[in-house]
């Protein structure tokens, strides 16, 4: 984290090791005589919120009806009231081309970095453009990572199109080396550690290192794992780093439109994978829900201090924790079925509350659980009529800020 801005939630996922946990805040520590209330505003397709400086809350949007009819797209980026989401500066549109939801961080040089559709842009913190780069594939690119190094790494998303990585310097965003070809398509975000890129593919997991002295990214060619094999799961999606193990779940493959459930293509019941970092020979596959048709869009949640996994089933609405062994398998540890959970999470390390959504009745609540147990402290209807798949934040105040698409809630204790 070195290279990103020291604020309690700087990027996506709270950092590239995707570990969902804020730095420096304490848990919402919910007592018995307290509950969650939330207030709610309509967002143009909202993705995330980031945290600067105490009291900074910024907010990545895009749009997407125009890539109905073949139009290319543009995102925003807000800062906004941290208490009632008013839009305070706002940047103007964006170029971004090909529609997906993007990313943005806090970069350690005080500068918002976002990456949506083909493009990467510079921004001061009033939301004022400083610099841009046209990414080179007519495709979007899901995301980045910043290494210690201070480079934003990023790539292509494709299913068919092999993945490409490209660094850019952090002041003009300009190439930092030639791209880096992967061997195969990926879907799922980068995730990183120090200046060590993970890459989930539509079929293996690898990772490659920033060689300095060459000045590119390198496949690590003793480092990789096939985990689908001789299977017939679908692409996995994003990658946990807990410092010993990869995580990441697959059967990525849906037709989400509105909600997950229901929506997985594959026949199979989706799986959770461990892969060692020290060694990629040493991994193992669990059925997260043993279920028909299960799928995901997201990671697991890693709690490192309580060695915890949880891991969801959002097709089929199933959400799932075991306790880590030292032989590297796993103890279950809790079930709950019919739980509606498909999108980032967010972990308060100190207290062991976790943040989830749970969908029904056409709409979404969000809930704070206890990992080690599965028991439930409190939740809120967030108003929302989609299923969010997307990044929640926590706040500066007993607060977090979830994202589900067409609406951004404020949640807070009370």
């Amino acid at each position: 984290m070195s290279a990103y801005f020291a604020s309690p939630w700087p990027a996506e996922d709270g950092g590239p090791a995707r570990l969902q946990t804020p730095h420096g805040t304490a848990g919402l520590r919910l007592q018995p005589n307290e509950r969650l209330a939330c207030t709610t505003r309509n967002t143009q397709l909202s993705t995330m919120t980031v945290l600067g400086a105490p009291g900074e809350v910024f907010l990545l949007t895009h749009s997407v009806l125009r890539s109905h009819i073949g139009l290319p797209t543009t995102a925003r980026v807000e800062r906004i009231d941290p208490i009632t989401l008013r839009t305070l500066e706002r940047s103007p549109a964006l170029p971004g081309g090909p529609m997906w939801p993007g990313g943005m961080a806090v970069h350690g040089n005080g500068s918002l970095i976002t990456v949506y559709g083909r493009w990467a842009h510079k921004l001061d913190r009033h939301c004022r453009v400083l610099a841009r780069s046209e990414l080179p594939v007519n495709l979007p690119y899901n995301s980045f990572v910043v290494l210690d190094n201070g480079l934003i790494v990023t790539k292509n998303l494709s299913d068919t199109v092999h993945a490409r990585l490209t660094a850019l310097e952090p002041e003009r965003l300009q190439r930092a080396a030639p791209d880096t070809e992967c061997p195969e398509p990926s879907i799922a975000r980068l995730s990183s550690v120090g200046n060590t890129v993970y890459v989930v593919g539509v079929h293996t997991v690898m990772r490659y290192h920033w060689n300095e002295a060459a000045t590119r990214l390198e496949l690590d060619t003793d480092w990789r794992h096939d985990y689908i094999g001789t299977t017939s799961q679908t692409y996995g999606w994003d990658a946990v780093l807990d410092g010993d193990h990869a995580w990441f779940m697959d059967n990525g493959r849906h037709n989400y439109v509105l909600r997950m459930i229901g929506s997985g293509l594959n026949p199979t019941p989706n799986r959770l994978i461990r892969v060692s970092l020290k060694d990629a020979r040493d991994h193992a596959a669990w059925e997260v829900s043993g279920i028909r048709g299960g799928s995901v869009t997201n990671p697991p949640l890693v709690d490192v201090r309580r060695r915890t996994v949880v891991a969801y089933d959002s097709a089929n609405c199933v959400l799932r924790a075991w306790r880590m062994q030292v032989d590297g398998g796993l103890e279950p540890l809790w079930e709950k079925s019919g739980f509606g959970a498909a999108s980032h999470m967010v972990l308060y390390p100190d207290t062991g509350e976790f943040i989830t959504n749970d969908y029904r009745r056409w709409g979404e609540e969000v809930v704070a659980l206890q990992i080690e147990t599965g028991s439930e402290l409190a939740r809120v209807r967030s108003g929302g009529i989609t299923q969010g798949v997307v990044f929640p934040s926590v706040g500066w105040s007993r607060d977090l800020y979830w994202s589900s698409m067409g609406r951004l809630a404020r949640i807070f204790v009370v």
